[in-house]
């Protein structure tokens, strides 16, 4: 696994993880002498991962600004694909090639596309030709290209061309065959987000003009039907569960609450009013044992949720949670139970939530990014001594401990786990 981190020296880099402190090593020094700082500061962060072609492809600044990488795990082996492109994001892999999002400087953001080398980095179409006034000065217009979605071995995405507003697009991977599916708002932008293949055909919350509604299209030119008049937003989480598609809507009277659909036009019904006072947001859609777990504010926020045959109901008596993983036949979860903090806490064998272990008592040290690793489950936490660092876990009280103090010290040297496939 590889991450973004910092030993207090080198700026956040990219480094390599196999859950052990000797396998937690630095890859390599991409920007040397940027030194010690935070995200976002002289320091290389590497970020948007991907696995493609047997190497992983990322985000780095190497001193000339973030440009294409990529790596095989060795320092012989992480170079700069081009540096043509900036600030690459949306990395999506479809039939023999890398799509993402980027700026060459000359087209604006457009879609883009690589096989791993320089040579076949090129651009799939410029989707918005010509230029734009920002400020008084003449600058390349971007479509921008957001959500990028496999169906039916086919792209699907966001895009503005500069007439229509921001749209339904899709790209076989030619500029012949990247078309707009449908201008969903005539009047202005749709903004279709959520992309979500579900019985064969692809569910996105988008503006046809009334608000956001749930729609879904087949991909064929000019198709694209509402479901259903509720609001799904662009987070709405869309999870396919027993057959069904599950998420976040408010329908103008209950607030945001459970929805779900079957997928036939007017099909869309509340699952549970979580929250009858207001919102319960559900969110962090995951099915485990049968059930759809998730986090819902019913009474002191961000709750443990479970919907199933049986119903929909809270699980436990803890809040602020977040981060849901299923690992060695549990669920792992951050979260607190207003006593201890936000610790690392996990489902018991009745379902149960319980605290897999105290690692600080404030909210500070909370665990985020739970990934699964070599029969660990692996995530970053701070102690309160050693600052946010990396943590591994096999479920219990004394499989539980950090993997290495990559910045010796106070100093957080995994802030955010960023993760490979």
């Amino acid at each position: 696994m590889l991450l973004a981190a910092n030993d207090g020296v080198s700026g956040f880099e990219l480094w390599k993880t196999d859950g052990s402190a000797m396998g937690t090593v630095l890859v390599k020094d991409i920007n040397p002498g940027a030194g010690h700082s935070s995200p976002g500061g002289s320091g290389l962060f590497p970020s948007e991962f991907a696995f493609f072609n047997g190497a992983w492809f990322f985000s780095a600044d190497d001193g000339t600004g973030p440009k294409l990488w990529k790596s095989d795990g060795t320092q012989a082996g992480t170079a700069r694909v081009t540096a043509v492109v900036s600030s690459p994001r949306e990395f999506t892999v479809l039939g023999n090639a890398l799509y993402f999002s980027a700026d060459d400087g000359v087209n604006g953001r457009e879609l883009w596309k690589t096989d791993g080398t320089e040579a076949r980095t090129v651009l799939v179409k410029d989707i918005a030709p010509g230029t734009v006034s920002i400020g008084g000065i003449q600058v390349p217009r971007s479509s921008s290209p957001t959500g990028l979605t496999v169906f039916n071995n086919t792209l699907y995405f966001s895009a503005d061309d500069g007439m229509s507003g921001i749209e339904l697009w899709k790209s076989d991977g030619t500029a012949l065959g990247t078309v707009q599916v449908k201008d969903i708002n005539l009047s202005g932008d749709s903004f279709p987000s959520g992309f979500t293949v579900f019985n064969n055909e692809l569910y996105f919350s988008a503006d046809g003009g009334t608000g956001f509604e749930l729609w879904k299209t087949n991909g064929t030119p000019g198709n694209a039907v509402l479901v259903k008049d509720i609001n799904p937003t662009g987070d709405s989480g869309f999870t396919v569960f027993n057959n069904e598609l599950y998420f976040s809507a408010d329908d103008g009277g209950t607030g945001f609450e459970l929805w779900k659909t079957n997928g036939t036009p007017g099909n869309a019904v509340l699952v549970k009013d979580i929250n009858p006072t207001g919102d319960s947001s559900p969110s962090g859609f995951t099915v485990f044992n049968n059930a759809l777990y998730f986090s819902a504010d019913g009474v002191a926020g961000a709750e443990l949720w479970k919907s199933d045959v049986a119903g929909t109901v809270r699980v436990g008596a803890v809040s602020l949670v977040s981060g849901l993983t299923v690992f060695n036949n549990a669920l792992y979860f951050s979260a607190s139970d207003g006593v201890a903090g936000v610790e690392l806490w996990k489902t018991d064998v009745a379902g149960s939530p319980v605290q897999v272990k105290g690692i600080n008592n404030t909210t500070l040290g909370a665990p985020n990014a739970l990934t699964v690793l070599n029969n660990a489950l692996l995530f970053s936490a701070d102690d309160g001594m050693t600052g946010r660092e990396l943590w591994r876990t096999d479920g219990t009280v004394g499989g539980t401990m950090q993997v290495k103090d990559i910045c010796p010290g106070p100093c957080d040297g995994v802030p955010v786990l960023v993760i490979l496939p």
